[in-house]
């Protein structure tokens, strides 16, 4: 529809441009003739400037059929719109006011030239080139049809699609005009409208607020219904591109109501509105089009729906009857800025025919006299005094008349209007206070009224800045647009019956962008809660959600997706769900991100506990049996156990107790390089201990045969001590070299699970765990091999034979602890270390001392050398 709106448009504006060209032709070089002259309805006075006006004082206008044989007659403007007559008045005030103003324009008198255009284009257009050419007959022109036009400037069109056609023309010559009313975003291309301005904001800001109403109220679920021209294709345009770029919601439908009556078309839309879930209906039309949809909604009984009303019919009376009101009210719409017009009142009741005299057509004031009173001005129309048609008499007096002319307590297009009329005159007298030498024009000149060129006085406008007396500042920025501002409106209905369109807000444009200021406890809404409803296609998505949209359908129709494991969203309709930093987890409710547990074996849980206290009972058990053995080192027991091995043996087992203590609690980096080094060291000292203690036994017995007196003095206190030395520095030495090379350090290990920071100490080098552990198990082996040969040697107290056990004991545990402590994650790999420590020191500490302690303690008879030697058998 766009492409073919402007093919449309193009052939119009082409032909208005034709026709404009014939308008009138030059006879000489020096005059020029019209080629015909047009009867408009007018008003004009004389004055040294001429400001011209375009305004709708007839909305509509019958076009009598062309023949190629009679004099083409005018067309007749019908239906007086008492509005528009007030518009065209206000241009009328504000002249004359400035005309009293000893400040602005002094020695200037402002005239006018005034034209209804019949709400018909061609009408308007008309009406434009009269202004712009001249109504003379005939006129001599300057230097070869050089020289200022009839008028400075002109106030009008009042509808967009007019002000673009003549702006199209009149922008040629840039000759400025200054529309009150016309409000299509595509007047404000400078490129295509070099000369318009307008003291009403453009339909980009007015979407710009009604998106703002959206936004406040959380409406993102919207209807939208626009009038089939330029106003509501733009607006459309608008719309669509501005609600995706600000956020303001989406469209559930976009209808194009017709022009005319079409009861089909009508029909379909409103079935439609009845079916979408959209609560929200905005309407971007005129009030006819608005007046034929509400017949078919009463008809339809559609009710439930939030209006929201564009400028162009937000305050139109005619909609606000009994029948429409139980579905209009509580409309929300934006209107027009109010203003006040000192004096105003007093000046429309002063109006009066013999006040304005028509040199050019019918007198505008005539008309609404005629309008007004009922009556005809001499002479009468053939048959109006016959049918008991009244005749004007002049006398007739205004303040006998109810009409709403006269009601000045709600100015909008009027105000517009006034300051269209005071930016002129600004810039004339801005123009008029020009020094010579210091001009802004070639050669730093000025403009004077006698060789005044229009595009001179456009760059006085762009120029001008002033504050009218009810206080508004008006300016244009460099699209000819004025300093945008909006009155929010509400459409109240009273219980009584009665309705009253009151102003509950405000939205304006500053340096912070669109500013919004609503009194809502103002506002009447027209639901039962009495509460602003709700126009959604989605609910909202909460906190730990993300929207994922709807295949096919707008954006703002979506599901609510839970946000994954890890991952959060902390606001509300999060597109995407953000994950968490290494060191968090996402809550149960994916809405915050809480630190992850920590696990590690720690003494307050349940198996650190355990382990603990079986570490503290190892410990507490060597002590004891240590003790034991010190009360008891002279018995037999104690001193043919190698006593000083026995003790050495019982203070390694309770470093292995301890040293399992290491691999509890939060690691660090001190019980992390100590933790294996005191491990390793320990198990080899105590291992140590028993292997001397088994080639002890063996050389014994092989000192007790013939010839084997020898083998003992490799054996002696000495050796003894040098061995089990020179086997633990071996470790430590490793432990060193390990240490220094690749030390243990704490470490963070995230793999093992998601939401859980596992504290554990890395070996640093692997190969370093491997030589400690082997060198033990070396050491094991052996021992458990030297123990296993001498199991039989014949002493009633065999000791290899409990070394032979201890040690079967040892390996079974480490050779279980490896593929155990390979396969535990985190803290469970700490507890099978710390496990297999304590039972294979437990099995070390009963195995070897068991038997002794029992002998000590619960058979002292047996404590005795030729019990240990098997020469004495206890009576029993």
């Amino acid at each position: 529809m766009g492409k073919f709106f402007d093919i449309y448009f193009f052939g119009v504006y082409l032909s208005l441009l034709l026709f404009s060209s014939s308008f009138f032709y030059c006879m000489s070089s020096t005059s020029c003739k019209l080629r015909r002259q047009f009867h408009l309805n007018g008003l004009h006075k004389a004055g040294d400037v001429i400001l011209g006006g375009l305004i709708e004082v007839h909305y509509t206008s019958v076009f009598p059929e062309w023949t190629f044989t009679s004099e083409p007659r005018q067309p007749t403007c019908q239906g007086f719109d008492t509005q528009g007559f007030r518009h065209a008045m206000a241009m009328v005030f504000a002249i004359d006011e400035i005309n009293r103003n000893s400040y602005l324009l002094p020695n200037v008198t402002l005239g006018y030239n005034l034209y209804d255009n019949c709400g018909a284009l061609v009408i308007g257009f008309r009406a434009a080139l009269v202004l712009a050419s001249g109504q003379k007959e005939q006129f001599v022109l300057q230097e070869d049809c050089l020289g200022a036009p009839p008028v400075m400037g002109i106030v009008g069109d009042s509808y967009s699609t007019f002000s673009i056609a003549t702006s199209n023309v009149l922008g040629l010559f840039r000759l400025p005009m200054v529309s009150h009313f016309a409000t299509c975003s595509c007047l404000s291309d400078r490129q295509r409208f070099p000369s318009f301005f307008r003291t009403i904001p453009s339909d980009a800001f007015q979407v710009r607020a009604m998106i703002q109403i959206l936004k406040h109220f959380g409406w993102t679920w919207v209807g939208l219904l626009i009038s089939d021209d330029d106003y509501g294709l733009h607006v459309a345009r608008s719309f669509q591109s501005d609600m995706a770029q600000f956020g303001g919601g989406c469209l559930a439908y976009s209808e194009v109501l017709p022009w005319g009556s079409d009861p089909a078309e009508l029909r379909r839309i409103v079935d439609v509105m009845k079916k979408s879930t959209a609560r929200v209906v905005m309407v971007f039309a005129h009030e006819i089009h608005i007046y034929q949809l509400m017949e078919e909604v009463v008809r339809q009984n559609v009710t439930g729906l939030q209006w929201m009303a564009s400028e162009a019919w937000t305050s139109v009376d005619v909609l606000q009857t009994p029948d429409f009101m139980p579905y209009l009210g509580g409309t929300l719409g934006i209107a027009i800025r109010r203003g006040e017009m000192a004096g105003f009142e007093d000046f429309l009741f002063s109006i009066h025919p013999s006040h304005y005299h028509n040199n050019y057509g019918n007198s505008i004031v005539n008309q609404f006299w005629e309008y007004i009173f009922k009556c005809k001005f001499p002479p009468p129309p053939a048959g109006w005094v016959e049918a008991g048609g009244a005749l004007c008499t002049g006398q007739e007096d205004l303040h006998s008349v109810e009409s709403e002319l006269f009601d000045v307590s709600n100015l909008r297009p009027e105000y517009n209007v006034y300051k269209a009329v005071y930016a002129l005159a600004y810039a004339l007298d801005d123009m008029l206070h020009c020094e010579p030498g210091r001009g802004p024009f070639s050669g730093h000149s000025c403009a004077t009224l006698q060789r005044l060129e229009p595009w001179q006085l456009v760059y006085y406008l762009d120029e001008v800045n002033f504050t009218t007396t009810f206080g508004d500042q008006v300016s244009f920025d460099v699209n000819g647009d004025a300093l945008p501002v909006y009155d929010v409106m509400n459409w109240l209905w009273l219980p009584d019956g009665t309705t009253k369109i009151q102003n509950v807000g405000e939205v304006k444009e500053s340096a912070k962008g669109e500013e919004l200021r609503l009194d809502e406890d103002k506002i009447f809404w027209n639901f039962k809660p009495k509460q602003p409803p709700r126009s959604i296609c989605s609910e909202s998505c909460p906190p730990g959600t993300r929207m994922a949209r709807k295949k096919g359908q707008p954006v703002c129709c979506f599901d609510c997706i839970p946000c994954s494991e890890g991952k959060i969203s902390n606001e509300t309709d999060s597109m995407e769900c953000i994950s968490c930093p290494d060191d968090f987890w996402s809550n149960t409710q994916r809405d915050h991100c809480v630190p992850k547990k920590t696990e590690f074996l720690s003494y307050h849980e349940p198996l650190g506990i355990c382990l603990t206290a079986a570490s503290l009972l190892g410990t507490f058990i060597c002590a004891v049996v240590l003790g034991i053995f010190i009360y008891h080192r002279s018995t037999p027991m104690v001193r043919a156990n190698n006593s000083e091995l026995s003790f050495l043996l019982l203070v390694s087992l309770k470093l292995c107790f301890l040293c399992s203590l290491l691999f509890i609690g939060l690691p660090s980096l001190w019980t992390c390089q100590l933790r294996h080094a005191a491990f390793g060291i320990s198990f080899v000292l105590c291992v140590s201990c028993i292997l001397v203690k088994t080639m002890v036994v063996l050389a014994v017995f092989k000192a007790s045969k013939p010839g084997g007196g020898t083998s003992l003095k490799w054996f002696g206190a000495m050796q003894q001590r040098g061995t089990v030395i020179v086997l633990t520095s071996i470790q430590a030495s490793v432990c060193t070299a390990w240490l220094v090379s690749a030390s243990p350090t704490p470490h963070k290990n995230m793999k093992y699970y998601n939401d859980k920071i596992v504290y554990e100490c890395v070996v640093g080098s692997t190969i370093g765990f491997a030589v400690l552990l082997s060198y033990i198990g070396l050491l094991a082996t052996l021992s458990f091999l030297l123990a296993f040969l001498a199991r039989n040697l014949p002493d009633n107290f065999n000791e290899a034979k409990f070394i032979t056990f201890s040690m079967l004991i040892f390996c079974a545990v480490w050779v279980a602890f490896v593929p155990a402590y390979v396969n535990s994650p985190g803290k469970y790999a700490d507890a099978v270390e710390v496990f297999a420590i304590l039972a294979s020191s437990f099995g070390l500490l009963v195995a070897l001392f068991g038997p002794k302690c029992y002998i000590i303690l619960l058979r002292p008879e047996r404590n005795t050398k030729k019990a240990i030697m098997g020469r004495d058998t206890p009576k029993t």
